[in-house]
């Protein structure tokens, strides 16, 4: 369970063996995990939903001064953007084609007061409804949609860095990141952890549906032929299933701290 009143100590999930093997996994494959294409650095957090990216993400951001990219927002978007010009989801071309036709804007550095504007209007809401994420994933396994938004996520990369939130940031959009991590957890405790949120934000939840909604999304995301959830191989795997928010963040400023990644 997502323990967030639980006393932070820090301890890995059993997804993560040890820093020092994951640095010499790396180098077996000939990875290097310090180096960057890029002289803008980005950290790559990705994951299934549920598992505390937003988090994560939103707490590097405020101790890095780098921008946050959600690259799940923009699916979410263009997604709801389709489905309400009545555009059905399996035409993947008409599909892609209204990415051109939206002005996102993000603002706010919290949850609370984040609102996101899709052509001047605050969808923020809308996005955050458990049907829209099942809407964006049935869209993601589409080549065009992705390459639709490939440039749009890269642009975020912006000096002085950038913190990306994703399920595919470590593998396709940003392989060079300085830092990958990948969170999981139980898809039981996913959907608990969701039915909390949307159930704070006055939002009407049923958790079984939930959690049938989270099982089918993984299905669909785990197996797709074009950037399926997966980790990186030079990614490093935090599993949050028992872990409090205290107790994760210690883990991932642990791990800046090894590999002295200070800002």
């Amino acid at each position: 369970m997502w323990r967030e009143d639980r006393p932070g100590h820090l301890r890995l999930g059993t997804g993560f063996g040890s820093h020092a093997a994951v640095t010499l996994i790396a180098q077996g494959l000939g990875i290097n995990i310090f180096e960057s294409s890029s002289t803008t650095p980005v950290i790559a957090v990705d994951g299934p939903a549920g598992v505390g990216k937003g988090v994560v993400t939103r707490w590097l951001m405020s101790h890095t001064g780098w921008h946050r990219l959600d690259s799940g927002a923009l699916y979410r978007i263009l997604a709801l953007a389709a489905d309400r010009a009545g555009i059905p989801l399996d035409e993947s071309e008409r599909v892609a084609a209204v990415a051109s036709t939206l002005d996102i804007r993000f603002t706010g550095d919290t949850e609370a007061n984040e609102a996101i504007m899709v052509n001047g209007e605050n969808w923020t809401l809308a996005l955050r409804e458990e049907t829209t994420g099942d809407l964006a994933s049935r869209i993601a396994t589409a080549t065009v949609v992705r390459d639709a938004l490939m440039q749009r996520q890269r642009d975020f990369r912006t000096a002085p860095g950038l913190i990306a939130d994703g399920r595919d940031m470590g593998t396709v959009v940003f392989p060079d990141a300085v830092l990958k991590l990948f969170l999981d957890a139980s898809p039981e405790a996913r959907a608990e952890r969701r039915h909390r949120q949307l159930s704070r934000k006055g939002l009407d939840v049923n958790l079984a549906d939930l959690f049938a909604e989270v099982r089918a999304r993984d299905e669909r995301d785990r197996t797709r032929t074009v950037a399926p959830l997966v980790a990186a191989v030079d990614a490093i795997t935090i599993d949050t299933t028992t872990l409090g928010v205290d107790e994760v963040l210690a883990v991932v400023a642990q791990l800046l701290n090894d590999r002295k990644l200070f800002f």
